[in-house]
């Protein structure tokens, strides 16, 4: 094969990383583009350089496989071929020997690597084949992705892969502790910098996450943005004002008053009318 499978390395192991990287430098037909420490980077970095195949660890701090996988599926046109990295053989073996998808435990073994490597150039020049490896990685994309151990056991189980249940609760953890916060207590989220204010039950809780990501699991037909920084929800609503500047303030059961941005105006008001 002449063409250079362009790669990318995923893992927040530094030794683990480099022992696979090491590995893949004996094939000639790979051409390593980046590697990352972390799944933020790393669906920066596979989004920037396009790679035709990539090394990704399930359980990683922040991002995991799964959630990575799935901030792909929704900023790329194509996706790369995807081979799993784990340490978790409980479930792996049978997670993704039933779908076809290709992994490898950890510590990676030579003789599989190279094993890998021979499917994924194949693959590359079967284009059927290559379509429905991406089918499968797009419906694992759709798991919410929160603990990379549950869903290997979900897949090996059997269950389905798409997820339509929206959570009941969060988990915020705060000065060493974890409170529970119901969905449905949530009156509004703003955002504070690299952090989001859950406002609920005339409480404030700080959680570490991105709107962009805690919007995934909030259900939009009850939680709408109102402003690129603030989302509401819409239960939560008593009445819709406008003002003689021609802007327009929501007003909660809880007497919160909060701005809707221009751009969010008129899908408010459709939200609020057909309410």
């Amino acid at each position: 094969m002449s063409k250079k499978i362009r790669t990318v390395v995923v893992d927040d192991e530094p030794l683990a990383r480099r022992g696979l990287l090491v590995r893949l430098d004996q094939f000639e037909q790979v051409e390593v583009v980046a590697e990352c420490s972390n799944g933020r980077d790393a669906v920066t970095r596979i989004t920037e350089t396009a790679p035709d195949l990539v090394f990704l660890d399930i359980q990683m701090p922040g991002l995991n496989g799964f959630e990575v996988l799935r901030a792909l599926s929704q900023s790329m046109s194509q996706m790369p071929l995807i081979v799993f990295v784990t340490a978790y053989d409980q479930y792996a073996i049978r997670a993704f020997d039933v779908r076809a998808l290709d992994y490898l435990l950890k510590p990676v073994d030579e003789e599989r690597l190279a094993a890998a490597l021979e499917r994924i150039e194949l693959a590359m020049v079967n284009v059927s084949e290559k379509e429905q490896q991406h089918k499968l990685v797009d419906l694992v994309a759709e798991m919410t992705g929160e603990d990379g151990e549950d869903i290997l056991r979900r897949l090996a189980d059997g269950e389905s892969l798409r997820v339509d249940d929206y959570p009941e609760h969060i988990a915020i953890k705060e000065s060493g502790e974890i409170t529970r916060v119901a969905i449905s207590a949530i009156e509004w989220v703003d955002a504070a910098g690299d952090y989001m204010c859950i406002h609920a039950d005339n409480e404030t809780h700080i959680l570490r996450r991105t709107m962009k990501e805690l919007e995934k699991e909030l259900n939009p037909k009850s939680f709408q943005r109102i402003h690129r920084s603030a989302i509401v929800n819409l239960n939560q609503v008593q009445k819709l004002c406008s003002r003689q500047n021609g802007e327009y303030h929501l007003i909660l059961h809880n007497g919160e008053e909060l701005k809707v941005s221009r751009s969010y105006k008129d899908k408010i008001k459709q939200l609020i009318l057909g309410r």
